[in-house]
């Protein structure tokens, strides 16, 4: 691809991002480019706090990188994973300019504790949340989670502030624990039934798809996988509490 065609590939959709680490990253990718956007000619607004799909799918690049290189290795089934993730989301001429800025993103060292510190400081809470659903989704591409991998999303849950038992709650849709279904509904199984419905009730409005449609409709897929671990997290613990 031309230099040309790719960096207005990667300009498209942009805000935040061109600041700050991300915004390196991204300089790295386009080249002369950057430095024609630090001249004026693309505007970056370093207060914007809306997130724009454009923003999200660079933040998914940027963290699928550092979730790759955890455990040492940058297996196939995890490319395939992130390859298949953005054909079925954006098609597959899109995927290919995608694939090709992943592939410079390896290249580099990612400074991942300010990356996630700027995503955080942009990036509303839901977002940050479906963040954590994808890159479970790489961890576990070859049937098993390396501990480094759910230590580096671990870290990422915290730097992207996300609260400790967000991140329980969600790791349980991947990675079974004792309990889980309580965990991922972020509730206690010493709990009564009206606090367990509350809970369920809370949670099935964090995570209804409608929370994403800001990102646009190839987002909200895998938020309704969530929706759907939420229901059947309740789904057990009524069978099991016997509640109607």
């Amino acid at each position: 691809m031309a230099k040309s065609s790719y960096s207005k590939w990667i300009l498209g959709g942009l805000g935040w991002a061109f600041g700050g680490p991300i915004g390196a990253i991204v300089g790295f990718l386009m080249g002369s480019a950057f430095e024609s956007m630090n001249s004026g000619e693309y505007e970056y607004k370093a207060n914007q706090k809306s997130t724009q799909p454009g923003d999200f799918r660079i933040s998914l690049l940027v963290l699928s990188a550092a979730v790759m290189k955890a455990d040492g290795k940058q297996l196939r089934s995890e490319l395939d994973f992130i390859k298949s993730f953005f054909v079925n989301n954006f098609g597959v001429a899109q995927t290919r300019h995608y694939m090709q800025a992943f592939r410079d993103i390896l290249k580099q060292e990612i400074p991942l504790q300010q990356v996630c510190l700027q995503i955080s400081s942009n990036m509303d809470l839901h977002s940050r949340l479906q963040l954590l659903h994808y890159l479970f989704g790489i961890a576990l591409a070859d049937g098993h989670a390396h501990p480094n991998e759910i230590k580096t999303i671990e870290n990422i849950s915290q730097w992207l502030n996300i609260a400790p038992q967000d991140f329980k709650s969600i790791k349980n849709m991947f990675v079974k624990e004792t309990d889980s279904a309580y965990k991922i509904l972020e509730v206690s199984p010493s709990a009564d039934e009206q606090e367990i419905k509350q809970a369920y009730r809370s949670m099935a409005l964090k995570y209804h798809p409608d929370r994403v449609s800001h990102l646009g409709e190839e987002f909200q897929q895998a938020a309704k996988e969530k929706f759907q671990k939420v229901n059947e997290a309740w789904d057990r613990i009524k069978k099991e509490r016997g509640f109607k």
